[in-house]
């Protein structure tokens, strides 16, 4: 298959988050701050990238000739884990204004059900590993893709006033389903 295909679908019409809405709570809390929105945009494309190839390594090299595949949530959870310390030490160390902008939100990538959604996708569709790769960093970037826009757009509201009853989170799944059939509005382009 083309990467290219597999990229922009990733990207558009299988977004990760729009789509099949995964990884939406730091989506709808982290995207109040566009700053901090595309930093953990870069952190998490970076994470389901890395943890994609590792767990397809794991997975297809390890887990199925041992007859283990009963354990693949438990060790690709634990794979996302140690990829994501290993992340929060290195942005600690070198970014510290975004280590402590993300707060609670860096550590909680470990438990982003998209980036482990990923992982299972690349199991469940038997993909090969470059394509598993290419669909996980086309993904991130969708993701980014999603939060970015899902922040300038809520950077836009504070110039309107949204109706009180649905708040804060409201607005922002109104403007998150909107954005979905948008990016879901490319099918069939390729």
């Amino acid at each position: 298959m083309n990467f290219i295909v597999i990229i922009l679908s990733a990207i558009l019409t299988s977004n990760i988050a729009l789509t099949f809405f995964l990884g939406m709570c730091p989506f709808i809390t982290i995207s109040k701050k566009l700053d901090v929105a595309i930093g953990m945009g870069i952190a998490v494309t970076f994470v389901m990238t890395i943890t994609a190839a590792a767990n397809w390594i794991v997975y297809y090299l390890v887990l199925i000739p041992l007859g283990l595949e009963y354990l693949q949530f438990l060790v690709f959870i634990i794979n996302i884990a140690a990829i994501v310390q290993i992340l929060e030490i290195f942005i600690d160390h070198y970014f510290p204004p975004l280590y402590h902008a993300f707060g609670i939100f860096l550590p909680l990538i470990t438990v982003n059900c998209a980036i482990l959604g990923i992982s299972l996708f690349m199991v469940l569709r038997s993909q090969p590993f470059i394509e598993s790769v290419v669909f996980s960093f086309g993904s991130g970037i969708g993701w980014l893709l999603a939060i970015i826009t899902m922040g300038a757009l809520r950077k836009k509201l504070i110039f309107s006033k949204p109706l009180a009853d649905f708040g804060d989170a409201g607005i922002t799944a109104i403007i998150a389903g909107v954005m979905a059939l948008g990016f879901i509005g490319f099918t069939g382009v390729v």
